[in-house]
């Protein structure tokens, strides 16, 4: 499972994560940290990315696209990256489902 974490987010997200999502990446380390959201969406789906985001223009893409790729909406509004990290530990069982199962463009997290 690798995501690619919006720029958003920490990219410090992706070493703290490293042991259960292997091959992640952040924009920012793709050279991608002005992209927009649509230049985004489709690298994620070339590279076979799952996006992470607290970014409701990825929801609002997935609805017109359909996956892939997919998208981890975080809905929990300003706060740490340890809570973010917590929130992904925590639900990392439904998001390995979520991605395995491949069919459904959005899981939110609160």
């Amino acid at each position: 499972m690798k995501l690619i974490i919006d720029h958003h987010l920490s990219y410090k997200l992706v070493d703290r994560l490293k042991e259960l999502f292997p091959d992640s990446t952040a924009v920012r380390s793709e050279g991608m940290a002005e992209a927009d959201d649509r230049a985004i969406w489709e690298f994620a789906k070339a590279q076979h990315y799952t996006i992470l985001t607290k970014d409701a223009d990825f929801y609002d893409i997935g609805l017109i696209e359909g996956p892939p790729p997919q998208i981890i909406w975080l809905r929990c509004g300003n706060t740490s990256t340890s809570h973010i990290e917590k929130v992904l530990r925590k639900n990392y069982i439904t998001i390995k489902a979520f991605i395995e199962k491949g069919t459904a463009v959005c899981l939110e997290l609160y």
